[in-house]
């Protein structure tokens, strides 16, 4: 979900590793503002769907891979089918509404989930293994009535190499979970401040409470907004 500065590098690892199927969803179109950190497209690449874009690097890159684009901003009932289709998600998207939905998604179909985020000089890069009743979910960190203010990565900004170091590793960890090796936790949390390199592990656990994967889950979905303070 997402072709953007973190999309980018996870899809060129997962294609280059030889991930024998991927699905790109994202509905925009490449910018000029977009090639300091979107490292799949080049200036020809300018005014063409991100999805297409990148299915023709992908293919010169790895031919073997199936890329399959869709040029859509893709919620609610639609996730479900696409992500019982899959073996895990990559959340890779800028927004809260659109990680809530894919979480939503990826509890209801069990499928793990590594979704990321990065703002200025800092990221998040978080492993839900939804598959496991034990796991918690991305609405047990941040849950969807949370309200904060949303703002543009071109107000705020990206450190370029941070988005491509966070979207390998956000590979890395789908890579694992498809060839089952490593150690595969219930969850990962990890906080990285790049001006100071300095990563940092929480400990995550279910909220009984969760509105999502709780005991009691509500049907209802509430868009998020994306916030400074937790990207």
């Amino acid at each position: 979900m997402g072709a953007g500065g973190l999309g980018c590098p996870a899809a060129l690892y997962l294609a280059a590793s030889g991930v024998g199927r991927l699905v790109l969803a994202d509905p925009d179109r490449v910018d000029l503002t977009n090639l300091q950190r979107q490292i799949l497209y080049t200036t020809a690449s300018v005014g063409a769907l991100k999805v297409e874009a990148a299915r023709a690097a992908l293919a010169a890159l790895n031919p073997e891979v199936e890329v399959v684009p869709l040029a859509a901003r893709l919620e609610g009932a639609a996730l479900a089918p696409l992500v019982a289709d899959v073996d895990v998600v990559l959340d890779c998207s800028d927004n809260f509404a659109t990680r809530h939905a894919v979480n939503r998604a990826c509890v209801a179909q069990r499928r793990p989930l590594v979704a990321a985020a990065v703002v200025r000089f800092d990221a998040q890069l978080m492993l839900f293994d939804l598959a496991s009743p034990g796991s918690p979910c991305y609405a047990c960190l941040f849950p969807e009535d949370t309200q904060a203010e949303e703002v543009a990565c071109a107000q705020l900004g990206v450190f370029a190499p941070l988005a491509g170091a966070v979207g390998a590793l956000q590979a890395m960890e789908a890579v694992k979970l498809l060839a089952g090796v490593g150690e595969r936790p219930l969850a990962r949390f990890l906080l990285l401040d790049a001006r100071r390199g300095d990563w940092r592990s929480l400990k995550v656990t279910k909220d009984p409470g969760c509105a999502v994967c709780g005991a009691r889950p509500s049907g209802c979905a509430h868009g998020g907004r994306y916030g400074r303070s937790s990207p």
